[in-house]
């Protein structure tokens, strides 16, 4: 796949001991990073936060994390399919440490920031769950680092899930220019992975996916329309982008990473006025019962991480923003479309 300015193919923008890094020098942008880190067995990676701070999030795998003289056991999971993983949050000027005993992929997400705040673990029984859409725009979110969910600077992180044949990232949305109130200004980061078919012939198909970023008349004039596959990064400076497309029989994964200026750490989106009208429609269909794909455990699990986490427990809401009643309606510039 040809490596585009803003579609990054898998091993396109590896750098050193990362299979994908992009930060604000490679993105030519101010905040947003994103580091994906692959761990042979019993093997260790420190690094500097620097001017950022982190959130070690495990794709595949248990890891232990440290900083500032704290240590955090990640239970992890065996894949961004299998279930909710907990997660590490590091400060900026930090001396930070990855290791695995069994080996894994793990995401580092960052940001660049001004405050710094506390090392922390993140729980996974503690993230919140969100079944949004309906029919085949239904998808799943996992709101691990929502601006509403978990306590940073500047970093806002989610995980969506979208069955195969639906859309997700839909209607096409922005967050590219500070309106007060209405939209925030904000980079993101979407990293795929793909989920294969394995046929009852024991052949193993590999997934795509596509991906659509139209520009909004601002900015760089954004324009994406790319095939994605495991290990795809597209980075969003600017533009109405979405849908995000799973092929039939192929579940879709993406990390959305974001950060911006804006002086109040909030998740305003504006809605293309030539498509916003179809979450009227959500009302009359009904959810894809595929959904959940998996759920947040109900507690937090007790021991070591000895292997990786697995799905199962509570804690799924239908339709609704965290701190809003299940099934009402959002409010225009709310955060809906992913």
């Amino acid at each position: 796949m040809r490596h585009s300015e803003h579609h990054l193919p898998a091993g396109s923008a590896a750098h050193g001991p990362y299979a994908l890094d992009i930060g604000p020098g490679s993105a030519g942008w101010g905040y947003s990073a994103l580091r994906v880190l692959e761990l042979a067995p019993g093997a260790r990676h420190d690094f500097a936060t620097g001017d950022s701070e982190w959130i070690v999030l495990p794709l595949a795998g248990a890891c232990t994390v440290t900083a500032d003289g704290a240590r955090f056991a990640l239970h992890g999971r065996e894949s961004v399919f299998a279930g909710v993983s907990d997660f590490a949050y590091l400060p900026r000027d930090a001396a930070a440490g990855v290791s695995s005993t069994a080996g894994g992929r793990f995401a580092l997400l960052g940001a660049r920031c001004e405050r710094r705040l506390p090392a922390r673990r993140g729980p996974a029984s503690d993230v919140p769950v969100e079944l949004r859409g309906s029919g085949n725009c239904s998808r799943q979110v996992n709101n691990f680092a929502a601006a509403d969910v978990f306590g940073a600077d500047r970093l806002i992180a989610v995980e969506v899930l979208t069955p195969g044949g639906n859309w997700s990232s839909y209607p096409p949305h922005k967050h590219d220019e500070w309106d007060p109130g209405r939209e925030s200004e904000l980079e993101e980061i979407y990293y795929f992975e793909i989920a294969p078919h394995r046929g009852e012939d024991g052949r193993t198909t590999e997934g795509l996916g596509y991906q659509r970023v139209t520009s909004s008349g601002t900015g760089r004039h954004t324009e994406v329309l790319a095939e994605v596959r495991t290990g795809d990064a597209v980075i969003v400076p600017d533009g109405w982008h979405g849908p995000s497309m799973a092929v039939p029989g192929h579940t879709m994964y993406y990390l959305n990473v974001m950060a911006g200026p804006g002086a109040e750490r909030e998740w305003l989106i504006r809605d293309h006025p030539d498509h916003a009208w179809i979450r009227g429609s959500w009302q009359q269909t009904p959810m894809d019962p595929r959904l959940p794909l998996c759920t947040a455990p109900p507690s937090d699990p007790a021991g070591p991480p000895e292997t990786a986490g697995s799905p199962g427990g509570p804690g799924v809401q239908a339709g609704a923003l965290p701190g809003a009643e299940s099934g009402s309606d959002a409010e225009p510039n709310q955060e809906v479309p992913r």
